[in-house]
């Protein structure tokens, strides 16, 4: 009997990109970093959401790689938003798609599109040839400065969010603010949530920054919300990239902040409630939970929730009010299945400070029902006091 043991260091480069009008013909950016790259084909799928609002933009990105040399392989409109996280099927074309275009691991596949259709394309590119070179073009504030930047995509399965899935490193992302400003307003907004959880637990500056900037930045002011973006997204890359731990093998996800709970509501609201909103819940929650249990000030906990709050973001959903046959609260299921997913030790980070995290290893149900009963109320003084629309007769 022998055993051998063999280290293989592998270092990734992971370029993230901020720009405007990428596509334009003055814009060289793109054409450097795939010229650099050495890559032969282009492929481009483009959600559908995109296309709808940007009407010449395929004839933009033809005209764009018009002269650039490479051997075109197609642009793609596809269905997206949350539903193609559901099932396989937006990747089986994807699939499909890159055999039949003779795309391998030399080429280029660009995703141009919001964070479900990044993670469910970025996960058909991850396993196709085990691996073609994938360029992320993030369009929504969520998959600005948050999951378009990241090293993770996955589908749903088995009624749970992100259980199917891979890590693996774009070749490059390229944050084109030109498109922020095409979504709904509702949509650009809730997505600085992730700035917002960002924030508390790896910068408290930047944090202050956000309070400093709550109105500008709910009246999405281009300038502040711009700004909001890249100091989020390059805060994540930061973390992936120096934080020690890229690929998730120890216990501790600090960017998973207010994330146990999100993950369960999304699946308890049947998907039918936004990512963004669920996280804004689930941040209230661990804020306020950090502050009952005596880690966190209170007075810190209240400017977190009115940062929440003054984003036009909720504190409450009615599905977590969901029990079993003895009244326990279904949310509390996701603890456990938050620990499996991520693996090792249940551990979840909570606040002692803005900026400042601190790492628990279980949390109390009682306080947890303490706390879901008091962002409730809260939800519903706040609904009280929004004005009512008048009627003319």
């Amino acid at each position: 009997m022998s055993r051998h043991d063999f280290q293989i260091p592998v270092t990734f480069k992971h370029r993230v990109c901020f720009t405007r009008d990428a596509f334009g013909p003055d814009n060289t950016l793109l054409g450097e970093i795939l010229i650099e790259g050495g890559g032969r084909r282009v492929l481009v799928a483009l959600e559908d959401s995109v296309a709808k609002a940007w009407p010449d933009l395929r004839r933009t990105i033809e005209g764009y790689f018009a002269d650039l040399g490479f051997d075109w392989r197609g642009l793609h409109i596809l269905p997206g938003g949350e539903a193609v996280k559901r099932d396989d099927a937006l990747v089986r074309r994807i699939w499909e798609t890159i055999d039949r275009e003779h795309v391998d691991r030399h080429s280029y596949l660009l995703v141009i599109g919001g964070g479900a259709f990044l993670d469910a394309v970025g996960y058909a590119a991850a396993t196709a040839h085990r691996g073609v070179r994938l360029v992320r073009f993030p369009t929504t504030t969520l998959s600005q400065d948050d999951s378009g930047v990241g090293v993770k995509c996955a589908i749903n399965g088995f009624g749970k969010k992100n259980w199917i899935g891979a890590f693996a490193v774009p070749f490059a992302v390229i944050n084109d603010f030109t498109f922020l400003h095409s979504q709904d307003e509702e949509t650009r907004r809730a997505g600085l949530i992730e700035a917002v959880k960002v924030s508390l637990v790896k910068d408290g500056e930047f944090f202050r920054w956000i309070e400093g900037q709550v109105e500008n930045l709910a009246a999405l002011v281009p300038a502040a919300l711009e700004e909001c973006v890249e100091k989020s997204a390059l805060l994540h890359a930061r973390h992936i990239a120096q934080g020690g731990d890229p690929f998730e093998t120890g216990s501790s996800r600090p960017l998973d902040f207010g994330h146990w709970s999100a993950h369960k509501l999304e699946q308890l609201s049947g998907f039918t409630l936004s990512h963004a909103h669920a996280v804004a819940i689930g941040a209230a929650l661990d804020t306020l939970y950090s502050a009952r249990c005596g880690l966190l000030r209170d007075a810190v906990a209240e400017r977190v929730i009115d940062v929440i709050t003054g984003l036009k973001m909720p504190l409450w959903h009615p599905a977590l009010d969901e029990r079993d046959a003895n009244g326990r609260r279904l949310v509390h299921a996701g603890l456990e299945e938050f620990r499996e997913h991520l693996g090792g030790e249940l551990t979840v980070l909570l606040l002692r400070d803005a900026g400042t995290g601190q790492d628990v290893h279980a949390l109390d149900e009682g306080l947890v029902d303490a706390c879901l009963d008091s962002l409730r109320d809260r939800q519903a003084l706040l609904d009280a006091a929004k004005p009512t629309p008048s009627s003319c007769s």
